[in-house]
């Protein structure tokens, strides 16, 4: 496996690897992800083996425009109008799939819907446009573990693993957190699935009502929606901490008088986009410090911090808690 950071010749690479139905870990302004050609069975198979994921859990395919991706589904004028808003970006439509699409069954996990985004990371849209394919990518990490923000973090799930070919480093991500998914109901109306780095508050305004959450007992529909999600991989996560316990590491938000032998603070100001974009960075650093409980702070679910508040929360779930 290769790690080549942002360079045309990397780029070159990386196109030649997912054209011979290979993985490539692609940096996008969200998170890292584990790309293949959506249209490839075996390497979109390869990414569900390399993860450890679950077939039921659909993953979301890439494109290097608005075009591109409404090839493969039945847009709504609603979600026309998304997409000119808010792509390139971090919002991800779940959408009807044309049956024309060559995008294989595995992408949906058995549903007649697909999610597409149109990433805009600068060195992934490069990667889109030279390939000129759609690029299937889920965070790549193993199943249920913390999302990579940076390509060590990659290194670190994957160093030598012959599945990943290589990676793609394109710096830290910008965002931190994955993108906002959103699907309509029948009355083509907005469900957020998934809280992300586009805001309910930006979308509230944008659409002129609030979009409606599904509720804990509807189907997964987008990636995300599991119980158990985004975890460190020793530590056990404890929410809404005032106070910290002996073996405890501590992540802070804002000013502060606990403290901790091991501590980050995601935003000493209180900034929650600041705290997005080191969310699972200092999961990752607190994570390796030894410590058996992660104890958090509150962080306000506003803006972004609901996204924020949703990530710990399925971080916190334990392992043998069903789905």
């Amino acid at each position: 496996m290769s790690s080549s950071f942002a360079t045309s010749q990397a780029v070159d690479q990386a196109v030649l690897h997912l054209k011979q139905g290979e993985l490539v870990a692609i940096p996008t302004e969200t998170v890292y992800g584990l790309g293949a050609d959506a249209t490839n069975e075996q390497a979109v198979a390869t990414i569900f083996r390399l993860k450890g994921r679950p077939s039921f859990n659909p993953l979301i395919t890439h494109f290097y425009s608005k075009q591109a991706a409404f090839e493969h589904v039945e847009a709504n004028a609603t979600a026309e109008a998304l997409a000119d808003a808010f792509w390139p970006g971090p919002l991800t439509l779940v959408l009807p799939k044309k049956k024309t699409s060559p995008l294989v069954a595995a992408i949906s996990a058995g549903l007649d819907t697909i999610g597409v985004r149109v990433p805009a990371h600068p060195l992934t849209q490069d990667l889109l446009e030279r390939v000129g394919l759609p690029i299937a990518a889920p965070s790549a990490n193993p199943s249920e573990a913390l999302s990579p923000t940076t390509a060590a973090h990659v290194r670190q799930y994957f160093a030598d693993n012959p599945l990943l070919a290589q990676i793609l480093d394109g710096g830290p991500c910008q965002s931190g957190l994955e993108s906002t998914v959103m699907g309509f109901d029948t009355e083509k109306r907005v469900v957020i699935l998934r809280p992300g780095g586009l805001s309910f508050e930006t979308l509230t305004s944008f659409l002129g009502y609030a979009p409606s959450t599904p509720s804990a007992s509807d189907p997964i529909k987008s990636p995300g929606q599991m119980l158990r999600h985004y975890a460190p991989r020793r530590a056990q996560v404890r929410l809404n901490a005032h106070d910290i316990k002996p073996h405890e590491a501590l992540l802070a938000f804002g000013p502060t008088t606990l403290s901790a032998p091991y501590m980050r603070n995601l935003s000493v100001t209180g900034n929650l986009e600041e705290a997005a974009s080191n969310l699972f960075a200092m999961l990752q650093e607190l994570d390796a410090c030894g410590a058996q409980t992660i104890a958090v702070m509150p962080i306000p679910t506003l803006g972004v911090g609901v996204a924020l508040n949703d990530r710990l929360r399925r971080a916190s779930v334990k392992s043998n808690s069903l789905v």
